[in-house]
């Protein structure tokens, strides 16, 4: 899992610029699950990759902190957010002291970790009443093309080119209170974008790179026939699920509130 988490580096710049961004009701809705507002929250940005999450956090008020394994990752992020304090560490070891964070993110990385490290090593940074946020841009399967581009890529690799390996937010142990969310939106990129956003997954960074020019040249030649002017409409559902620290007073048997 850390060896296709850290192939990401070799496609570090392409990444920055293809990947796609988050919605504003994202954050919106995690300042409503979370019970606070982000201006001012300190917050530590796990797996931070290239800074997508990291900006947008910092856009809203947020005292960030990245924490990015990959050295090629890292110096994106470096040299994009040079006034962001960056720590290299993996999310399953945090190197920060107990009860220091207001939120804790994990903006398209949770899925790299261990969850049965990663959990108590982010309720342990987080101070009661914190929150721990996890989300994934999801391709929306709801729309035709989609659909039908995931197909073709799940027979390439046996894993569509957006999948997170069914390793997301249901791998959260139970007992913990936490709210889930589904937030639909699309941008509009032109076609080379949204092949260079494909082309960044891991699964094409393993599969060879005459195989991954093939596939994209296959994909090229698929959605020009859906998108003629060569501009892309990518349709996403973004999965959050916030994760809440019990207060001080809380019981930790308190059940879980989930919906």
């Amino acid at each position: 899992m850390t060896d296709r988490a850290l192939s990401f580096d070799s496609v570090a710049g392409q990444y920055d610029s293809a990947r796609p961004g988050y919605p504003p009701a994202l954050l919106d809705t995690v300042e409503h699950l979370s019970g606070r507002p982000l201006r001012g929250a300190r917050v530590l940005d796990i797996g931070a990759g290239t800074g997508i999450a990291t900006r947008l956090l910092r856009a809203r008020g947020a005292d960030v902190t990245a924490v990015e394994p990959g050295p090629g990752m890292a110096a994106v992020l470096r040299a994009t957010e040079p006034g962001t304090p960056l720590v290299r560490a993996f999310g399953d070891a945090l190197p920060f002291a107990d009860a220091s964070a207001d939120l804790v993110t994990y903006a398209q990385s949770w899925h790299w970790t261990d969850p049965a490290r990663a959990l108590p090593e982010a309720l342990r940074v987080l101070r009661p009443g914190g929150a721990l946020a996890l989300w994934w841009n999801i391709a929306d399967t709801t729309v035709p093309w989609i659909a039908a581009q995931e197909e073709r890529l799940l027979g390439l690799s046996g894993h569509g080119a957006h999948s997170s390996d069914g390793h997301r937010a249901e791998n959260l142990p139970d007992g913990q209170r936490r709210e889930r969310r589904v937030l639909r939106w699309t941008r509009t990129v032109p076609l080379a974008t949204h092949l260079a956003n494909l082309d960044s997954h891991s699964r094409f960074r393993l599969i060879g790179e005459e195989a991954t020019a093939a596939c994209l040249a296959r994909e090229r030649a698929e959605l020009l026939t859906v998108f003629p002017d060569g501009m892309v409409e990518e349709a996403y559902a973004v999965e959050l699920t916030v994760t809440l620290r019990p207060p001080a007073s809380s019981s930790v048997g308190d059940p879980p509130s989930e919906r």
